[in-house]
């Protein structure tokens, strides 16, 4: 998917729902809306400058940068990782040399047809890390690791250290995180590619809000212990210290480092980064050193730092449901962000994740640390046990509870494939961007739990004539729903050709009726013009949304819209299959600008099957004025609990 930054202004938003599903429950409070758990909801994306697949084989064979292209895998096994050894952290003579050639073999394994977020050296960092022992580990046994000592690739969820891509388990597991999120051991001013960027905390105790803002890298520092050998610059510049003191003692220096979403390569000297920061009513921009350590007058550049997160409630979900929430107005969990403005200009590649953390009233939370944790010979007892028998008194025999210690403040994660930010055209300028996009995957209802069947998102939506929809879609040729079938039933109920996913957008005749309109009697179209393709007539526009892009536009203006690079046009060419099996899986659409009001009811032709599942929308295109007040009555219900 690709989807249009926000711009600078305060009125360039482009807003984009982020929706998901979360067995546990969460939302609520102790006073409105008891519920059985605490929780917690982080929301953050990380980014980096893009470029086509095909340029990596221009790179040098050893180059970071190369490993670190943020992609989707083709297939889902695991990057390879060898770990460090002791000698590594040692004071022999050949520990650099050793940890180089390690260092080497590591980024030589990492395989392009693998999926990859963080990089390697990230992971590396965690390896090296001590955990931070101040924690709360119940009855857990966290096992050393190959230097000998507990790192942070070990918590009380994941004792044993178990690798998920170049994930750090640690910095997973809590948040605000102690440490910098960075992906490399200094600055990358090639790819620019970013910390994780905190979005949003959607928490069941905004109480807690001022504490999480202070704690978020975007625009806090964050200290890391850098190593050096006297004077002379080591391979590896990070160790085991987690503090100030070890860091002395472990021949290093604590350093500051800062976050940030861009460096404005363009903007050098200080009064072009004061110029770019007044034109940015989003974004932190600073003339600055990234590193505290870095006191040199060109040391310092134009750094562009994410705006604060947004820290509110979470959204109220019923435990053990995973279903829709009565603050989402009985959608899903969702959450209506703003996607990020990057004042260079660049096309960015980026990621999400989104986090959820369940404790319970079992023991404090946020006052309960390792003084707690279970040792039995200085006659400690954690607050929590594995699998305790508890003796109810009635019978005087004891009964067992099924309590897992690691999964007491468990820390649950999803992530998304790789999406595209594009920088706006002019014709964007000053408008409000509203993503309307295609949700859910081929399948009956059990087939795609816990996901959901083939919907628009948003399926009933008003926007004000001064607002720009960027109607979009992604499918695949290649969904694969068989035994295994995980969480739901395998099998792929659906129409067309089996294994495909595919959608459409046509006007239809009304919000309850399950026909399409013919273009002539459609209302829509004479009254949209396409701010991605100028040259697009209303027709052309509804040709490529209903054919799913199989047909550029219409024959009529055969020369406009269409390119003479084999672009098929309506009426030429071989037909479009009805169930669109020929047609393209994904299609980028239309940025749709509206001359007047309108209401538009639209379906998808293929998988809109009334009675199994509907894929059916309406959009009320209304004045300003009326637009402002249905926002209004949308932040009223939502706050009411």
């Amino acid at each position: 998917m690709s989807y249009y930054q926000s711009g600078g202004a305060a009125s360039e938003e482009s807003q984009l729902i982020v929706e998901w599903t979360n067995q546990h429950g969460c939302g609520g409070s102790e006073d409105s809306s008891p519920h059985k758990l605490n929780c917690d909801i982080v929301i953050q994306y990380m980014c980096q400058n893009d470029f086509q697949q095909a340029e990596l084989t221009t790179r040098a064979n050893n180059e970071d940068s190369k490993r670190g292209f943020l992609r989707d895998g083709t297939d889902t096994n695991t990057q390879q990782y060898q770990n460090p050894n002791n000698n590594e952290d040692s004071d022999n003579n050949n520990a650099d040399d050793q940890y180089a050639n390690r260092i080497s073999n590591n980024l030589n394994q990492i395989q392009m047809s693998r999926g990859l977020h963080e990089r390697m050296i990230s992971y590396d960092m965690c390896k090296f890390r001590e955990a931070n022992d101040g924690l709360f580990t119940a009855d857990q046994r966290l096992n050393n690791g190959g230097l000998g000592y507990v790192d942070a690739s070990r918590t009380r969820q994941n004792p044993n250290g178990q690798r998920r891509g170049y994930e750090c388990p640690e910095e997973r597991d809590y948040f605000p995180y102690w440490q910098p999120t960075l992906m490399t051991q200094s600055y990358d001013d090639e790819d620019q590619t970013t910390p994780w960027i905190d979005l949003a905390f959607l928490t069941s105790n905004t109480s807690r809000c001022d504490v999480i803002k202070a704690g978020s890298f975007n625009q806090n520092g964050k200290e890391r212990c850098v190593l050096t050998k006297g004077t002379t610059a080591r391979p590896r510049t990070y160790g085991r210290s987690i503090t100030e003191a070890d860091c002395t003692a472990e021949d290093g220096t604590w350093v500051t480092f800062h976050s940030y979403l861009e460096i404005l390569d363009a903007a050098n000297t200080e009064a072009k980064c004061t110029t770019a920061a007044a034109a940015d009513s989003r974004n932190k921009i600073s003339w600055m050193a990234l590193r505290s350590d870095e006191t040199a007058a060109s040391d310092k550049m134009c750094v562009v730092q994410a705006p604060v997160l947004d820290c509110t409630d979470a959204p109220w979900t019923r435990v053990n449901h995973n279903g829709n929430s009565p603050d989402a107005a009985g959608n899903a969990s969702r959450y209506d962000s703003t996607l990020p403005h990057f004042a260079s200009g660049t096309d960015k590649r980026c990621v999400m994740r989104l986090r959820y953390n369940i404790t319970t009233d079992d023991y404090d939370p946020f006052n309960t640390d390792s003084n707690s944790n279970q040792n039995i010979q200085e006659g400690i007892v954690s607050p929590i046990e594995q699998n305790p028998l508890v003796d109810v008194g009635a019978s005087g025999r004891p009964l067992r509870l099924a309590l897992n210690t690691n999964q007491y403040g468990r820390t649950f994660q999803d992530r998304t494939h790789a999406y595209r930010m594009l920088p706006r055209t002019t014709a964007m300028a000053g408008k409000l961007i509203h993503n309307l996009n295609v949700r859910g995957k081929r399948g009956n209802i059990v087939q795609t739990y816990p996901a959901v069947e083939y919907d628009f998102i948003p399926n009933r939506a008003t926007i004000s004539t001064e607002d720009l929809v960027h109607i979009q879609w992604t499918g695949s040729n290649s969904h694969n729903n068989q035994p295994n079938g995980g969480d739901g039933q395998t099998g792929d109920a659906g129409e067309g050709k089996g294994g495909t996913d595919r959608s459409n957008f046509l006007e239809s005749q009304g919000e309850i009726e399950n026909y399409p309109a013919p273009y002539e009697n459609t209302t829509v179209w004479s009254k949209v013009k396409s701010l991605t393709t100028p040259t697009a007539t209303g027709k052309d526009i509804a040709v490529g949304l209903f054919s799913s892009g199989y047909y550029c536009g219409a024959a009529e203006v055969n020369g406009g819209v269409c390119s003479e690079n084999g672009d098929q046009i309506l009426g030429e060419g071989d037909d479009l299959n009805n169930l669109l099996n020929n047609a393209p899986a994904s299609y980028f659409g239309h940025v749709l600008e509206f001359t007047e009001a309108v209401t538009v009811p639209y379906m998808c032709s293929r998988n809109n099957n009334f009675s199994n599942r509907s894929q059916k929308g309406i959009l009320w295109v209304v004045s300003p004025a009326d637009a402002a007040a249905a926002r209004r009555r949308k932040r009223e219900i939502k706050t009411r609990k």
